[in-house]
């Protein structure tokens, strides 16, 4: 019984500092006298604060400008290489919406044309854009080893 207090307990504090790391501390403001504040409420206010939490976007440098964004693995793709791209084209060519003569390794309007094909063929959304399900569907999603795993082989002392 006191394991699971403890144990509940010990969620709630990770699952407390996580929401606190995540939140940032507001900048501190230039140090000017103000005018004291009452803590009785006007007449006819609500007693509720209405204070929303500061997000991280909403949070300001010191020198008041917006704090840059964050970078994440979702902001951070960078282009196709000119091999990646020839694969993609490769597929499109052995599915037979690419000419194999338009792979070159550059993207133009030919292979983003043949791309529109196969997504609308595919029920994708036909942009003509590389997209995940456009790549998973042509084969080419992500990179596992395709050799299957070797079985052990038996020893003597296994007998």
């Amino acid at each position: 019984m006191i394991r699971k207090i403890l144990c509940y307990a010990l969620a709630v504090a990770m699952a407390a500092l996580a929401y606190a790391a995540d939140t940032p501390t507001p900048a501190k403001k230039a140090t000017a006298k103000k005018a004291p504040v009452s803590k009785a409420p006007a007449k006819g206010a609500s007693t509720t604060a209405s204070k929303k939490p500061l997000t991280f976007a909403a949070a300001r440098s010191k020198n008041g400008k917006k704090a840059p964004p964050r970078t994440t693995w979702r902001n951070r793709q960078m282009a196709p290489t000119p091999e990646r791209y020839k694969e993609i084209q490769d597929a499109l060519v052995a599915k037979g919406y690419l000419k194999p003569e338009d792979v070159g390794g550059g993207w133009n309007q030919n292979s983003m044309d043949a791309l529109k094909r196969f997504q609308s063929e595919q029920n994708i959304d036909s942009s003509g854009k590389i997209n995940s399900l456009s790549l998973i569907a042509l084969g080419l999603g992500p990179k596992h080893d395709s050799s299957p795993p070797k079985p052990a082989e038996p020893t003597g002392q296994d007998r």
